[in-house]
């Protein structure tokens, strides 16, 4: 294919930096764009004079005068996740603040979960900008023999994070997070999650107690440390802010209205998760005002954005928040989407992100702040759920989810995460895989079969993105649930069969529905389009990229996401990115007693794959 580029340096710079992040220049055509706002860095090549460092973030612009200047410009970052947040229920009446923030942003219509369309696996995929396969965390609940040779793992638990990382040489997750990348290069930042998930995004920081080098550990609130702080001079020369916390210390130099972060910019980042924190100390300062981290799912979340917004930007904001509400998904779990209780965690969620964004009004932060409201998954109503250990046994398999003693040869774990199991055989006898597989085809709850191993009438785990380079760490099978787009006693759409964990009626995700797997995202900020919307498939793995692009930093590896170009502002969203596929491959199977066939439709735009649904059924003769 014969390669075709403009001839203006802008394009250049824009199909270089494309290259720079792992896509092939020749599937960007491009005119030449228009002049960007000052201040905007989407459209520059990384490694540029505008890299973040950590004195600022700098960009040369021209002068008037024609001359080059040195200016200083400040982005922020700010993503908000609304954990199962369906993007069917974002309207002028459930969802205001939000609703009112999209006029002002970019709307994404075809954004995507990676699968399984769960919680773990698109949070880390969120803040690594790979897929599951690279990152290494493939499903929420895993069977790692090596953590715990008895039964399935949660994967983001501290003590699990901390075996994981002890086996791997620190490489648990296998890539830097973006919060990594940003304290690397000297900048401060903040994760403040209502669950567990905030571990994930950034488990590096070290306890300022210790001078240890390994991931530091959460302590409870008990194991208090002492936090001393002091009084600083106003005498308009730079000089360190000392704070009641040990969360920040800035040089501010009045004279220019600029702020330089300084070394401890990175060591004063913070994660605080489900009302743990890290580093331990910190946890105290808050809960002396706050209170403990509350019971309900509701004052989770408030407690969350309070935390967030009244104690760590209390003296300035750090170049990356992230804030991860456990709602809707909680009381979708408890109901079901629809629910009068679903509906008023939805407009809860929406109260938060108000208050963030008021925080940063007084802030006067808006102008220089681009916004990401995103949602982790979608959401489905159980229509069956499926025992599959007992259904398994009475065939004659041996199947557990737990093992009460040493594991034998033929056993096999089920790991359930809702809507897809992942099935674990001790000993990976081929014949037995075999007679799982044919087993799961021939019933009336499989909805897609992926395989460690190629099989006649599956797909393999590295169509799914979940073929992990550790061939132990990988399991043997993996079934998606089937689905079905009738609607609930609530009206709406979307129904699945499920694991034994929840009960018909209930809510639930992780399937390949596109009920699951289509979720929401809005941005909204100086370097994003107004009044937008944007049909491209998109996905979680593409917010890393594009937040990186926008602070100008390279990442270090190469990154299965890619930057949005096409929300940019002042760029032609016809011609600023690649163009979209959609294809939609098959598998079946012949059996005496009838027909298995599973299909997997999938969107590419340039090197960037999206899975939108997968379905399957048995046909009998």
């Amino acid at each position: 294919m014969s390669r075709k580029y403009c001839t203006s340096l802008s394009i250049l710079a824009v199909v270089f930096s494309l290259r720079a992040v792992g896509f092939p220049a020749d599937r960007l055509k491009s005119e030449r764009p228009a002049p960007r706002p000052e201040g905007s860095r989407l459209d520059q090549p990384a490694g540029s004079p505008s890299s973040f460092h950590t004195c600022a973030l700098d960009e040369r612009v021209p002068s008037s005068e024609g001359a080059a200047r040195q200016r200083r410009v400040r982005r922020h970052i700010v993503v908000v996740v609304w954990d199962g947040m369906r993007p069917d229920f974002v309207s002028e009446q459930n969802t205001p603040a939000l609703w009112k923030l999209s006029r002002e942003g970019v709307t994404f219509r075809n954004h995507h979960a990676v699968y399984p369309s769960a919680t773990i696996v698109n949070g880390t995929a969120l803040v690594t900008g790979v897929y599951p396969s690279k990152n290494g965390i493939i499903a929420n609940h895993v069977y790692r023999p090596d953590i715990d040779l008895n039964h399935a793992i949660d994967v983001e638990i501290p003590a699990v994070v901390k075996k994981g990382d002890e086996l791997s040489g620190g490489k648990y997750i296998s890539v830097p997070t973006i919060a990594e990348l940003v304290q690397r290069a000297g900048g401060r930042t903040v994760i403040a999650t209502a669950k567990t998930v905030g571990l994930l995004l950034d488990r590096q920081i070290r306890n300022r107690s210790s001078d240890s080098n390994g991931p530091a550990s959460p302590l409870g609130e008990g194991e208090r440390m002492k936090v001393r702080g002091s009084i600083t001079r106003d005498n308009g020369e730079a000089q360190t802010l000392t704070l009641p916390s040990p969360l920040r210390r800035e040089r501010r130099t009045n004279s220019e209205s600029e702020t330089k972060i300084d070394s401890q910019g990175a060591k004063n980042s913070v994660t605080l998760f489900a009302g743990k924190s890290l580093p331990a100390e910190i946890l105290p300062w808050i809960t002396e005002t706050l209170g403990p981290f509350p019971p309900s799912h509701l004052q989770q979340n408030l407690w969350t954005t309070k935390a967030l917004t009244d104690f760590f930007w209390k003296d300035g904001l750090p170049v990356l928040s992230i804030l991860w509400l456990g709602e809707p998904d909680l009381t979708q779990h408890e109901s079901a989407p629809g629910t009068s209780a679903a509906l008023a965690a939805i407009k809860s969620a929406d109260e938060n992100l108000a208050a963030v964004l008021a925080a940063l009004d007084q802030r006067d932060a808006r102008g220089t702040t681009d916004m990401f409201v995103v949602s982790d998954h979608g959401f489905s109503t159980i229509e069956r759920s499926i025992d599959l250990r007992k259904i398994l046994n009475d065939a004659g398999f041996v199947a557990k989810t737990e093992f009460e003693s040493q594991p034998e040869s033929g056993e096999i774990m089920l790991a359930g995460n809702g809507g897809s199991v992942l099935f674990y055989v001790v000993g990976h006898d081929e014949k037995l895989i075999h007679r799982l597989v044919e087993f799961l085809q021939q019933s009336d709850f499989t909805g897609v079969i992926f395989t460690k191993e190629p099989m006649e009438g599956t797909f393999t785990l590295e169509q799914a993105k979940m073929d992990r380079p550790e061939p132990d760490h990988r399991p043997d099978v993996v079934m998606s649930f089937r689905w079905n787009d009738s609607k609930n006693q609530f009206g709406i759409p979307g129904m699945i069969d499920a694991d034994w964990q929840r009960g018909a009626g209930k809510g639930t995700h992780a399937t390949l529905s596109c009920f699951d797997m289509h979720n929401m995202l809005i941005a909204a900020g100086p370097d994003f389009r107004r009044g937008q919307t944007d049909d491209l498939a998109t996905g979680n793995i593409d917010l890393a990229p594009t937040i990186l692009r926008i602070l100008a930093m390279t990442p270090p590896h190469q990154m299965n996401g890619r930057v949005l170009f096409e929300a940019v502002a002042n760029l032609n969203p016809a011609t600023a990115g690649p163009k979209a596929e959609s294809k939609t491959t098959e598998a079946t199977k012949d059996f005496r007693s009838g027909t298995w066939r599973q299909s997997l439709k999938i969107s590419r735009v340039g090197s960037t794959i999206y899975l939108d649904e997968g379905n399957g059924t048995f046909t009998p003769k």
